[in-house]
């Protein structure tokens, strides 16, 4: 699985960052193996040109998965290591929803006995 970091020019964009969000990322999601091919983080600072405030910055992820369309989720926080986590709990609820339905929708369809005979 590949782990892209994006960042606005207000957001911690370093190799310390990119390493943290790829660590959180296989974390959570290592357990789907293949069926994830790449996973895309974009980090921003809603109010780069004030004070912070809680829930400034955004941390969207986009997951490709094989054969289906990309899940998206996002979540604000104070700093980009919360914005980070909360996204990434968002996306494995969202993938495990979506592999489960894919599965139950292949077993029902291999239960179904074919009577084309």
């Amino acid at each position: 699985m590949q782990v892209l970091l994006n960042t606005d020019p207000h957001v911690d964009g370093s190799q310390e960052m990119a390493a943290h969000l790829q660590a959180v990322v296989k974390d959570a999601l290592g357990r789907f193996g293949e069926q994830i091919t790449r996973v895309e983080a974009h980090l921003s600072d809603a109010n780069s040109q004030v004070k912070s405030h809680p829930g400034d910055i955004h941390c969207t992820l986009e997951a490709r998965l094989v054969g289906l369309d990309p899940i998206v989720v996002k979540d604000h926080a104070g700093s980009a290591h919360q914005a980070i986590h909360g996204a990434t709990v968002k996306l494995q609820r969202a993938v495990t929803t979506i592999i489960e339905k894919q599965r139950s929708h292949r077993h029902a369809a291999d239960a179904v006995p074919d009577t084309d005979e």
